[in-house]
């Protein structure tokens, strides 16, 4: 099986609107941008796990289905989300960057040795700059600042697999990278993670759809065959991960290396664990979890995800 790229040391984010198929902006959304007062009831918050690239293609994979299936207008609150920050496990910065695109983001293909059908595939989602500032400012706001501004990266693996399977044509969109730096230090752990994205809770109040995307185990290195048995050590660790949530130990989830059973082998770099940090950090202190989805494919990749709802 093929392995992703490596990726530049990076926190960052990326704001997108959902393609129609031409130029076309979607229907009023130039005069309905998300905005920057709470008008809207609080949006829920998300963590999915896209797990292999294969997603895109593979219909059995039984996530897919889940995420073609999975309608955010009716599990996230009471109306349609005006907008959607998604953040991907797939772009490391230095420190915060915000993807300001005024034209189509490139699809990134951040992964080699996959059928070449794949390569073909296309989600050229329109930017949207206006959801990027509004990032950038909450950011900054919250001491997490100076965040960059990218005017040229387009949407990784990460982002536009699970968009281009679960998202509405016509909901204008934000897709957010916010990743750990490889030189990690020490305040750059879940727990920074956790209450960075804490700044960010206000997006709630502003229809604004929160989603973290990356996999609940990610060992690339125990990866077997499609349809293998679950390995021991993985489903130890994701009923662990299910039943810290659940039971409300979002602190042990923060610390989850040192916390959880096989810490380190489910994933041997944090990157693809921060995204749920970022989701349940949007949610509160006191949100609840609820798990929508679980699955499996090559022996150690978990599809579980979860909903986090805050506390009224």
């Amino acid at each position: 099986m093929g392995q992703t790229q490596g990726r530049p040391k990076s926190h960052a984010k990326h704001a997108t609107r959902q393609p129609l198929g031409d130029d076309r902006e979607p229907e009023a959304t130039a005069a309905r941008r998300p905005p920057t007062t709470a008008t809207a009831a609080a949006m829920d918050t998300f963590f999915l796990s896209h797990g292999s690239p294969t997603l895109s293609i593979d219909e059995t994979i039984p996530a897919r289905h889940f995420f073609q299936s999975w309608l955010p207008a009716a599990v996230a609150g009471s109306e349609p989300p005006r907008a959607i920050l998604m953040v991907s496990g797939h772009w490391e910065t230095a420190t915060p960057a915000v993807n300001v695109i005024r034209g189509r983001n490139d699809t990134i293909y951040d992964f080699y040795g996959f059928p070449k059908s794949m390569y073909k595939l296309k989600y050229p989602a329109p930017g949207a700059p206006d959801l990027a500032m509004r990032t950038k400012e909450l950011l900054e706001q919250g001491g997490f600042g100076p965040v960059k501004e990218d005017r040229s990266r387009g949407l990784d693996h990460g982002a536009w697999v699970p968009l281009m399977l679960i998202i509405e044509k016509k909901i204008h969109n934000s897709h957010t990278q916010y990743e750990n730096p490889g030189s990690a230090t020490a305040d750059r752990d879940g727990t920074y993670h956790y209450n960075l994205r804490k700044a960010l809770a206000p997006l709630r109040n502003e229809g604004v759809l929160i989603l973290g995307s990356s996999s609940a185990t990610h060992n690339l290195r125990k990866i077997g065959p499609t349809h293998s048995p679950v390995a021991e050590w993985a489903s130890e660790f994701d009923n662990w991960f299910k039943d810290a949530l659940l039971g409300g130990r979002y602190d042990d989830v923060n610390r989850f290396e040192e916390k959880a059973p096989y810490g380190k082998m489910a994933h041997p770099r944090a990157d693809h664990f921060y995204p749920l940090h970022v989701a349940l950090g949007a949610a509160g202190d006191e949100s609840k979890a609820e798990q929508i989805h679980q699955s499996w494919s090559n022996a150690t990749l978990s599809y579980s995800s979860y909903r986090f709802t805050a506390k009224n």
